[in-house]
């Protein structure tokens, strides 16, 4: 295949507005982050409350992202890929309107919840449909694309909060998914899942993932080997206000312009890790690479003096770069299971690591009553790098594997 044609098959409709889609995803997921001392102070929340109030909001979105993980990924094994895209889409841009309502921490928590739940399909489905629709030879590009350009969305949530106010920040998320779903009109449905349609075989079967003891463990060694990702999103950059201050930062660190950085950092390794993937033809050697320098950039964060705001946040968006293996790890959970399982495997996966903040919370809170911010940030962290290196060791390399498979 010439570089031409690659590059017009790789741009097609789809890939395109799975991109835009998951940049509408992430600029809604990652926005209260960004808000949330303005929002709780807003609802009269008291500064003894914000760090308590803000984990069990984020809790409450994980939630909901964990319940439509399963929801969506189901729905898209069963009705196809399209029918997430567009379900998905019109329930967080709903949502997140109606969180930049919102005149009290119990509204704001059923809206993050429901705002979960919907943002829960895009990335899933969007990987995909991608991966079935592409040439097994540039599959790795494609989804990098889809990766690179949706996290780019937390940088425009961070200006557009620093220019309005909270609320309009919401409401212009919102909007901006309705107006992508209008341009979803124009995409088609993947050729593989079509042709599955047409068979007598169990699709989008969840319980199907614990039937026997291989097919339970290779689904959780998918996940785990994510885990890293979101500590440092979820902790380390999100709560990056508070390890400031403990790391003895004079300088008050801004929670959005930390996310930012991470994810312009986010942005060009998702885009690494998927171009060194095809150059060194292995998924399995770049994660492990990324992984590796995950762990001494925590190590770098937590302990490695840092006097100055503008260098912490140099080290997030190094951080960002650390974890931009985002994209390959949910390529990886989508090529690892067949055509039937696919979207619920690549719907689930992403989210039940995003969902382990909830799991991830509690450990943080109860080493912070034993040994401090700090130390309880590095045993938490060390615990998921383990874990991912760990399930890493055992997963099959699937670069190149033909797609057209099912699962028994």
């Amino acid at each position: 295949m010439t570089p031409p044609s690659k590059l017009k098959q790789l741009l097609q409709i789809p890939v395109i507005v799975a991109a835009l889609g998951y940049f509408v995803d992430i600029y809604d997921l990652l926005l209260f982050s960004i808000v949330r001392v303005p929002s709780l102070k807003y609802l009269g929340v008291p500064e003894a409350r914000l760090l308590d109030d803000g984990l069990f909001l984020i809790n409450m979105q994980m939630a909901g992202m964990l319940v439509g993980g399963v929801l969506w990924g189901i729905l898209g094994d069963k009705k196809g890929r399209l029918s997430v895209l567009f379900g998905s889409i019109l329930l967080y841009s709903l949502a997140n309107i109606a969180n930049g309502l919102v005149t009290s921490v119990g509204q704001y928590a059923v809206f993050r919840f429901i705002a979960g739940v919907g943002l829960a399909g895009e990335l899933g489905a969007g990987i995909t449909l991608v991966a079935e629709i592409l040439p097994k030879e540039i599959r790795g590009y494609g989804t990098s694309l889809v990766a690179s350009v949706g996290v780019l969305g937390a940088v425009l949530a961070y200006f557009v909060a620093d220019i309005f106010d909270w609320q309009v920040a919401y409401f212009i998320g919102g909007g901006l998914g309705i107006l992508l779903l209008l341009m979803r009109v124009s995409v088609f449905e993947s050729g593989i899942f079509k042709e599955v349609k047409e068979k007598p075989v169990a699709r989008g079967n969840f319980m199907q993932l614990f039937s026997s003891a291989p097919q339970f463990f290779k689904y959780l060694r998918c996940i785990l080997i994510g885990l890293p990702i979101w500590f440092v999103i979820g902790f380390l950059v999100s709560l990056s206000p508070e390890f400031g201050q403990a790391l003895g930062i004079a300088t008050p660190i801004v929670a959005g312009k930390a996310i930012m950085c991470a994810y312009i950092g986010l942005s060009i390794g998702d885009l690494s890790s998927g171009l060194f993937s095809q150059l060194m033809r292995s998924r399995k050697k770049v994660v492990l690479t990324f992984i590796l320098l995950t762990s001494l950039l925590i190590c770098i964060y937590l302990f490695v003096p840092i006097t100055s705001a503008a260098w912490l946040y140099w080290v997030c968006a190094g951080l960002g770069f650390s974890i931009g293996y985002w994209a390959l790890f949910v390529t990886i959970a989508a090529e690892q299971f067949g055509t039937n399982l696919r979207a619920t495997v690549a719907t689930t996966v992403p989210n039940f690591v995003r969902g382990s903040v909830n799991i991830i919370t509690l450990l943080f809170l109860y080493f912070k009553t034993q040994f401090g911010i700090i130390s309880s940030a590095a045993l938490v962290g060390g615990i998921t790098v383990t874990l991912a290196l760990l399930a890493l060791w055992k997963l099959e390399e699937t670069f190149g594997k033909d797609l057209n498979f099912l699962e028994d």
